[in-house]
């Protein structure tokens, strides 16, 4: 409720002066009371709020300004019951500060009005009835054993289905890939809403996705495989349409890689039995020779190479002179004129 408090017509032209120039209130503290004031008495009940949001006053600005207008005066608040118990806040808003004893006064002056006296009315309007009210004892209460109407007891089966499921507990994993699983299909949540699981249903699904994590997936890679690509008309059973697409697209199995060979141990060093002159000299066999690398290949080149000799001689021949360079060059040239 919204009471205003308006001084006489020459107090009101003043106060209107010294609103606007009030150093301490900003300009939506000032255009809101000078708009509360020209208001007609009808619209007195209505909050301050509606009328703030009539001048497009934003929720910040309006509780500035709000704040403002409370700190010097010009708007006072109580809060009360109605008769029917619900709290309800008073507000009262004047276009001159005034005191919290000024304010109370003025509020109760205009509460006092607006009550309605008890109707004049009589007889009261209805017939007596018998009390209905306190007969019943509380829940929980144990009834007087002298009771000669006992109540039955009503069967307690879905009771104890319901006690019986709530205490089947799934045991945790122990599995690491399990436990990853299961992390990343409660997480996938974040990524699409469409996706949120219960923490039993990612249980469940965490058994087949684990095999994927064993077939070399990544966590990224299956959160991005079970996210990407869904259906244009949305997902209404995340659980039935991730455990399809779990099964659908597993990826297959990693082959086994070869085991690499086995390297034979290493032999110790041995003197090579080739040498015949100079030091001894040693080297690590690979298997069961006795000669180093360079001294077999030494020895197989003698072996099979064939040495060149010259023809023999005859007992008259005799070894020409070399000819001097100049009858060379002459011959060449002969032999150049001859060919062309």
């Amino acid at each position: 409720m919204l009471c205003h408090a308006i001084s006489p017509s020459y107090g009101y032209v003043k106060a209107s002066h010294d609103i606007v120039r009030h150093s301490k209130l900003n300009s939506d503290a000032k255009i809101l009371i000078a708009y509360v004031q020209g208001l007609p008495e009808a619209w007195a009940a209505k909050p301050l709020g509606e009328h703030a949001k009539k001048l497009g006053m934003k929720g910040r600005a309006y509780q500035k300004a709000k704040g403002q207008l409370k700190a010097h005066g010009f708007v006072h608040e109580w809060r009360r019951q109605d008769s029917a118990g619900l709290w309800v806040t008073d507000q009262l808003m004047s276009n001159v500060p005034l005191t919290d004893r000024e304010a109370r006064r003025i509020h109760d002056k205009n509460a006092e009005s607006s009550q309605v006296g008890p109707s004049d009315h009589y007889p009261t309007v209805g017939q007596p009835r018998t009390r209905f009210v306190g007969g019943h004892l509380p829940e929980g209460e144990e009834r007087e054993k002298n009771s000669s109407h006992p109540p039955t007891e009503e069967p307690k089966v879905a009771d104890e289905t319901a006690e019986a499921e709530a205490e089947v507990v799934e045991p945790e994993p122990t599995d690491p890939q399990v436990i990853e699983a299961e992390r990343v299909l409660l997480s996938l949540r974040h990524a699409d809403r469409q996706l949120r699981l219960g923490a039993r249903e990612a249980r469940r699904l965490a058994v087949t996705a684990a095999e994927w994590l064993r077939r070399g997936v990544d966590s990224a890679e299956l959160r991005l495989a079970l996210t990407r690509g869904l259906p244009e008309n949305g997902v209404k059973f995340p659980f039935g349409f991730l455990g399809k697409r779990l099964d659908m697209m597993m990826p297959s199995p990693v082959c086994a890689e070869e085991p690499a060979p086995v390297r034979d141990a290493v032999r110790e060093f041995i003197a090579c039995e080739a040498q015949q002159e100079g030091d001894e000299h040693v080297f690590r066999p690979r298997g069961d020779e006795t000669v180093c690398g360079p001294c077999g290949r030494e020895a197989a080149w003698k072996a099979h190479a064939v040495k060149w000799e010259p023809p023999p001689l005859d007992d008259d021949y005799v070894k020409p002179e070399p000819l001097p360079w100049r009858e060379r060059i002459a011959a060449l040239q002969a032999a150049d004129s001859a060919a062309e």
